[in-house]
Formats: structure tokens, sequence, C-alpha cells
């Protein structure tokens, strides 16, 4: 059976089940939890990937991670009851794809990872209460409180960062209250991470609480991304091309999973990690220096963080070797002006519209190869949809834009969150007041 390590495995004789990954995320050492060992896939399973639907695509990936720790009609059920939107491998011109993940509820692609750990939160717990914590800066927050709305034995607690989320994505967290706990941090996105790594390294609050995350913190977050860097696969017609996949990138769970996809065998020549000026990332691939900072605001704000915790699983799968990091991975930042640009290039040439985070998706691409080699098949994922943006895209295009019944059933509700300061005692004080356990 399949363990769970500390990315820093100071501690070789601590190892992890897939239930107790999942619900205390961090290892002895308070660091980051990854597979003690990356399958190669099977090659009979690749060559006929073709055949496969979403869903079972899905449960043969995610299968061999919980090797048997969820009984496999069990496995189904919940893949089936959380995996239950489309994906779509959009063409736009001859070579160029973009990979649209934001057919979920909530309309962004945190929709997977959210609703197919609350499935298995409630089936691995759901014998007590248990305490969600998450910290948010923009789209993470709204698919975790779709995703754990009404769901039995289980209280939320989301982190954002207030001012710095667009007005839909703060919607769509603080309106549906019963177990669903939004709490405004006058702060960034990086202050509220820390709140929430300080209260997972608490062990006497998370035992009496009973607290796990539904942030990319944890493992099962990040599962179903690697499944669907298999399905986007799939999904290509000429198989003979290479493949280059930008991924837009912020605390790099995204990136996390399609490098776990790699190490499984997952044919992919290059990734590209595109971020905004927050570019800790790119500037540690030229540099070999990896050096977090304060996080600046952006258009794309899920995007805004200056301490990316992903990036440090990326860097031990290629066990610390920054030439085979960069064999695999480019790294890539722009302005809001580039992204403004490439928004109104890509809606007048391809009658396409992008949000911002998909934006620089489609730029990391550009500056790769400039989109003009065609013998790759070029993919950049497009992670949110473009209406939870109306009106920077309304200005930025001059045009009207529709807002998706799914989203406009928000938006005249009434907000409720709980306003704090960046203080960690202030988090506790919320949580200790508004739990049930």
């Amino acid at each position: 059976m399949i363990k769970f390590v500390s990315i820093y495995k100071k501690n070789q004789d601590v190892k992890y089940s897939f239930k107790e990954a999942v619900l205390n995320p961090l290892g002895p050492d308070n660091e980051l939890l990854i597979p003690e060992i990356i399958h190669k896939i099977d090659h009979e399973f690749i060559s006929k990937i073709d055949k496969y639907n979403l869903q079972e695509i899905f449960l043969y990936i995610s299968n061999i991670f919980l090797d048997g720790s969820i009984p496999y009609y069990d496995l189904k059920k919940i893949i089936n009851n959380s995996i239950n939107f489309p994906l779509n491998l959009k063409k736009l011109d001859k070579n160029l794809f973009c990979f649209e993940l934001f057919h979920g509820p909530t309309l962004a692609f945190k929709d997977f990872g959210a609703r197919f750990l609350a499935k298995i939160i409630s089936y691995l717990n759901n014998d007590c209460i248990t305490t969600i914590v998450s910290a948010t800066s923009g789209d993470t927050g709204s698919a975790v409180a779709d995703g754990f709305y009404q769901l039995k034995n289980t209280q939320v607690f989301l982190l954002y960062p207030s001012n710095k989320i667009s007005f839909i994505q703060e919607k769509q967290l603080t309106t549906l209250n019963e177990n669903i706990h939004a709490i405004e941090v006058d702060g960034t996105f990086d202050d509220c991470q820390a709140m929430l790594k300080g209260i997972l390294k608490d062990k006497q609050l998370t035992n009496k609480y009973n607290i796990t995350t539904a942030n990319s913190i944890n493992i099962a977050r990040i599962l179903p991304q690697v499944c669907y860097y298999f399905y986007a696969y799939s999904l290509i017609k000429d198989k003979s091309k290479d493949i280059v996949i930008s991924i837009p990138s912020g605390n790099y769970g995204n990136l996390t999973a399609g490098i776990m996809a790699y190490k499984m065998g997952l044919p992919i020549k290059k990734f590209i990690a595109s971020s905004n000026i927050n570019d800790v990332v790119p500037i540690y691939l030229r540099t070999g220096n990896f050096i977090p900072k304060k996080s600046q605001l952006t258009i794309s704000n899920a995007m805004d963080v200056g301490n990316p915790s992903n990036f440090i699983r990326i860097i031990d799968l290629f066990n610390y070797n920054l030439d085979e990091i960069k064999k695999v991975i480019n790294g890539y930042s722009f302005t809001d002006l580039e992204t403004i640009k490439a928004i109104k290039f890509v809606y007048k040439k391809y009658k396409y519209i992008l949000d911002p985070h998909s934006s620089i998706g489609f730029l990391g691409l550009e500056k790769y190869n400039n989109i003009g080699n065609y013998n790759i098949n070029n993919i950049f994922f497009s992670t949110a949809h473009y209406s939870k943006f109306k009106d920077l895209i309304d200005n930025y295009l001059n045009i009207k834009i529709e807002i998706p019944e799914r989203l406009l059933k928000c938006i005249n509700k009434e907000k409720k969150s709980i306003k704090i300061d960046t203080n960690i005692a202030s988090f506790i004080n919320a949580i200790k007041k508004i739990s049930i356990i």
C-alpha cells in the first residue's frame, strides 16, 4: 500500500496511510506530504487511453494512489458523484488548444479538487465532525464552500484577504452560510496562508477540533488534478507530436499535479509555469534561488502568491536537481498590461474570451515558442470562466458578457463574513466562538 511521507524525509520511519494524510495533512516536521512512491503508469493503459471516459480515467489514476485505501466500488461512487461535469479541449488553431477546466459548479478548476476532497473526507470521517480550514486567493474559497456546503458532520472556515478577490468570488464564499464561515482578513493571501499553516501546526487545537484543510496542502486536493492531465492527453488526436502545456500558476498545486503525472510516465515534453508579477518561481528557475516575497495585487488575483508552498513538492519530485527541473519546466512572468493585451488579441484573432488567469497561460505558450511550431501540440489551461471577472472583461473588450445562472443566484444574496486582523489569535478565537464541537 502506498504511504505518504514528508517532503524533506527527515523522518523516514514516519509514513502515513491515505486516510492519515487526508485528515492530518502535515508531516511530523510540519512539512507537506507526498507519495513515497510515484508508480509508473501501465503502458497498455496509455496506449488505449482514448477509449476511456473522464470518470474511468479518474478512477484508474486515483486508485493507483489510494492503493486499496478505499474499496474500488466505493471510490467509483465518490468519483461519479464529485467529478460529474465536463472538461473540454477547445481547439483555437491548428496546433493551439485551450483546456477548459471551469465547467464545474463554481466555474473554476478548483471544483475538481474541492468536490473530490469533500466526498473523500465525508467517507473517511463520517462518524465525527471534521473542521475544514482553508485560505483562498480567489477560486479555492468558492469551490470549497460549494463542495462542503451542507455536507454532514463538517464545518468550514474560509480565510480570504479583504478587498483582494473579485466581487463574484467573494459573493460565492460569503453567501452560503450554514456550515460555511467566511473569515475576512485585513491582509494578503500570504497572511491567510500563514495563519492556516499556524493552525495546522497547533496539534492541541487540531486534535480538539478535528481540523484538516481543503487547500492543496492536502495531498487529496492534488490527486484529481493529476487525473485530468491524463484526460487532456486522451483528447489529443495526433499524439505523435510533442506536447507543451502552459499552466497559470499561483500556489503551484496545478503544476505539482502535472509533474506527478509526468513522473508516472505521461509523455509531456515541457511544462510552462506561467505567473503574473508574483514571480518567485520564474526567478528560481533562472537563478536557483527560491526567495519568497510579499505578494503584489494584480488582475489575476488567484495567482497573487508570494510564497507558493507547493513548489517545494516539485523540487522534491526532482530530488532537488535544478538542472533536471529546468529540462522539464520553463517559467515566465507577465504584467497586467501584457495580460490585458493577450485577452484582446485572443478575442480578436480567435473570437474566444479569456479570463485574466487563462490569459497568462496563453502568454506562457507564446513566450515559449510563439505558437508557430506546428510539430507541437500547444495546450494552455483555462482555470476560470471569464464571467467571474465581468467588469474587467466588459471594459477590455468593450462588450457586455452574460453571467451564467449559477453565478447570478449568489449576487443578490447578503454577504456574511467575520472580519479579523492578521494575528492568528484572532482566527483561533473565531473558531472557538463559532465551532459546534
